[in-house]
């Protein structure tokens, strides 16, 4: 069955950096565009990042560009998350996400999710 399992969540001081891995099984992870998502606490799901099949495309919303990168290894079936100058407000549940078609996943809801990662960035 489809599988999505994130890693990488726990504790950084504001200013610091954070990977976040996502590796896929149960589906062929090259025909799918990938995204990540995030949950705060009292807050609705929002979009965080999402790249194309390939790689060769990615969306962000754009209060985060500049300061979170998306990128994925189809040899190993992984994308990943890299998180700079990280904020407090940062804090929430990361979620990896599947889409097969459209790359435009604040749009339009992926398909496969996963059980998500905390990130907890302290002030």
């Amino acid at each position: 069955q489809v599988q999505l399992v994130e890693s990488g969540g726990g504790l950084v001081q504001a200013g610091g950096s954070q990977r976040l891995s996502c590796a896929a099984s149960g589906f062929t992870f090259s025909s799918y565009n990938m995204g990540w998502f995030r949950q705060a606490p009292g807050k609705e799901r929002e979009f965080v990042a999402a790249m194309s099949r390939s790689g060769g495309s990615t969306l962000y919303p754009d209060a985060l560009k500049g300061r979170f990168t998306i990128s994925r290894d189809n040899s190993k079936n992984t994308v990943y998350l890299q998180m700079n100058t990280l904020k407090p407000e940062d804090t929430a549940v990361y979620y990896c996400a599947a889409r097969r078609s459209g790359l435009a996943m604040d749009v339009i809801p992926p398909e496969y999710w996963g059980q998500g990662t905390q990130v907890t960035v302290s002030s």
